[in-house]
């Protein structure tokens, strides 16, 4: 899957970071996601994380070389997808947590490092009961820089997130 337009760094948000927080319970340092460009209900999400040198995981990865850990994107494009459950199922369905329970054909392409926008796009490719599997590319600057392929499981037996409301 190939984003058939360079995303531009003005393009504005029709979620942002406050309506994701609404919708998924990640919070800092560990959400992921700044902003969602594009939400089309049982199909498709555009999201974009802008990575900062302020990340916490450049501390280590790699001093005097940042750059993002693969599996960081993979959980960015999981986090997009998130999103687009919730935007999929009806209101009074939302009462669920979603876990990330298999990751398959990942490669990763090129480094993404401080200053770069990676722009996420989750695809919905089948939903059976509870289990949604997406494909999902990272794109910085139209180059694509990871593809994976994953399913994710809603379950409704959790412990209630700080912050969060279902």
């Amino acid at each position: 899957m190939r984003l058939t337009k360079q995303i531009r760094m003005t393009e504005a948000y029709c979620i942002d970071v406050d309506g994701i927080m609404e919708r998924i319970p990640h919070r800092i340092p560990f959400l992921l996601i700044d902003g969602i460009l594009n939400c089309e209900p049982n199909d498709t999400i555009v999201g974009v994380k802008n990575v900062t040198f302020n990340e916490p995981f450049f501390l280590g990865h790699f001093p005097g070389h940042p750059v993002m850990p693969g599996v960081l994107i993979v959980e960015a494009m999981a986090q997009a997808a998130g999103v687009l459950v919730w935007e999929s199922v009806a209101p009074d369905e939302r009462d669920f947590i979603l876990y990330l329970v298999s990751v398959e054909n990942t490669r990763f392409k090129e480094l993404v490092r401080p200053g770069d926008r990676l722009v996420l796009t989750a695809r919905l490719t089948s939903r059976r009961r509870n289990f949604w599997r997406f494909e999902a590319t990272a794109d910085v600057a139209g180059r694509v820089v990871a593809t994976a392929g994953f399913r994710v499981a809603e379950t409704t037996e959790f412990l209630q997130a700080p912050g969060k409301t279902l």
